[in-house]
């Protein structure tokens, strides 16, 4: 990871360089040793540095560069180059059209090849099914098209990679992408960089590790979990920048979604994002948007930074997925030896369980508007919750000097609490249905009455789009009073 951000920093000191005549022969001798130093050091792949001894090249709709079928295949030092097109379930799903593809229980074993394909629905590297493996490192994979992802897992296949240098363009591109059935995907070290709208860097319906690499979305969210899935970041450094959606279902930008689309591709159930270590810059909206789902996060000594003033850290919320009443966000938040900063929100058929643990710090508020939403907060011994607004919770368990009130009020169920009291809380239960959904918890004081209810959407005919994305303006926060 840093590595990479001594590539980057390589490249703006050369810019300098060319760019600064006025600076003296021996500033520009020191710089251009810096550059060289660097350029040393970086050890994310770059295709100038793969040695090529052979290309495989396929331009046919729907055929594969290279394809292993129930066999043992190793490759190095190849160029992939793919073009043509597909569409639909059979590319998506079941690996059409991808440059390099894996299927029926084999083994690949791919180190220091470049793959570019330019192409609708052309994925880079895919495996497909249970027992088949796909192992990749040390190389570099573009794709242009839409559709396209770097790296593609589905019917329970399994996907490690190694060191790799993934770009992507085309709109609904993730760069580790899952799609209907998932399977198991372990990413170690290298750049995975997306451009295009609906492209997250990680898009799981599958369980998606990745550790010590550098993430970064462009225009998409950073990473997005669809229902029963799960992503977990080790050491990573992700910069998350949403700023399009492709459809009118959700008014909100984020880094990391986790939702269920009610598509068929994901199993519903519960999801869960980990983050240990490393660091989050969100620059614009909420930073966690969870909807139509049950959820846990954990987070660990994270460095997590918000550019967005008017965003939320959390915001569990209804939107357009799922059926009305019952589409809420139902998450569990664990904090360990964390820092948050940011406000919280909770609507009416969402809520929280938020557990601050081992020296965490939460500064902010939750509910400020008094949403309506069910949540519960739980302060350990030696972490603390500083407010920045009037706060309302439904339940709250925390010792003497776990809440900072800064001025502010809190109001558990109702009652305002007292600076210095002690508090002995209950958590909220929330069920998984059998449609996999949350059921909202009964609010005090009267029964819960649902809207009308919509049916899940249909899978659309024709091409399959990855599970939109929300679309819409964000709303303006309230202005603090």
């Amino acid at each position: 990871m840093k590595k990479f951000l001594l590539l980057l920093l390589s490249i703006t000191l050369s810019v300098s360089l060319s760019a600064c005549a006025q600076n003296t022969s021996q500033e520009e001798e020191t710089k251009t040793e810096t550059v060289e130093e660097l350029m040393v050091d970086r050890s994310i792949p770059q295709k100038e540095d793969i040695t090529i001894n052979e290309t495989y090249t396929s331009s046919e709709d729907g055929a594969h560069a290279i394809e292993a079928d129930g066999t043992n295949d190793s490759y190095s030092n190849i160029k992939v180059e793919k073009t043509g097109d597909s569409s639909g379930d059979e590319a998506d799903f079941y690996g059409e059209n991808a440059a390099v593809f894996a299927t029926n229980g084999a083994t690949l074993d791919l180190n220091d090849i470049v793959v570019e394909t330019d192409g609708t629905h052309a994925n880079g590297v895919f495996s497909y099914g249970e027992g088949t493996t796909v192992n990749i490192s040390d190389s570099v994979i573009e794709t242009s098209g839409n559709c396209s992802g770097g790296l593609m897992t589905t019917g329970g296949g399994t996907m490690n990679a190694s060191n790799l240098n993934i770009h992507t363009t085309g709109n609904s591109s993730a760069a580790i992408r899952s799609d209907r059935g998932g399977g198991t995907v372990n990413v170690t070290d290298g750049s995975y960089v997306t451009d295009g709208k609906g492209s997250p860097v990680i898009y799981s319906t599958a369980d998606i590790t990745v550790s010590d690499a550098y993430l970064e979305s462009t225009s998409s969210q950073g990473v997005v979990v669809e229902g029963q899935n799960s992503v977990t970041l080790n050491n990573v450094e992700l910069v998350a920048n949403n700023v399009s959606k492709n459809s009118d279902k959700s008014d909100w930008y984020q880094a990391v979604m986790i939702y269920q689309s009610m598509s068929g591709d994901a199993d519903e159930g519960l999801a869960s994002f980990t983050m240990n270590g490393g660091s989050l810059l969100n620059k614009n909206g909420d930073v966690f948007f969870v909807n139509n789902t049950v959820a846990t996060i954990s987070l660990e000594d994270v460095a997590i930074t918000n550019e967005d003033a008017d965003g939320y850290f959390l915001r569990a919320a209804a939107a357009g997925w799922g059926t009305t009443g019952s589409n809420g966000g139902h998450v569990t938040m664990d904090l360990t030896k964390q820092d948050v900063q940011g406000d919280m929100i909770v609507d009416e058929v969402s809520s929280l369980n938020l557990y601050l643990k081992d020296g965490s710090s939460y500064t902010g508020a939750i509910n400020e508007e008094n949403e309506g939403g069910q949540i519960y907060v739980e302060i350990e011994e030696g972490s603390k919750w500083v407010l920045t607004a009037d706060s309302y919770i439904t339940s709250l368990t925390c010792t003497a000097d776990s809440i900072d009130l800064n001025g502010h009020k809190l109001y558990v169920n109702g009652v305002e609490y007292t600076s210095g009291n002690v508090s002995t809380g209950e958590a909220i239960v929330v069920e998984i249905s059998s449609s996999g959904h949350g059921d909202r918890p009964e609010m005090p004081g009267g029964d819960h009455k649902p809207g009308d209810g919509n049916e899940p959407p249909e899978k659309p005919d024709g091409d399959h789009e990855p599970p939109e994305k929300p679309d819409g303006e964000r709303p303006e926060k309230p202005d603090k009073n």
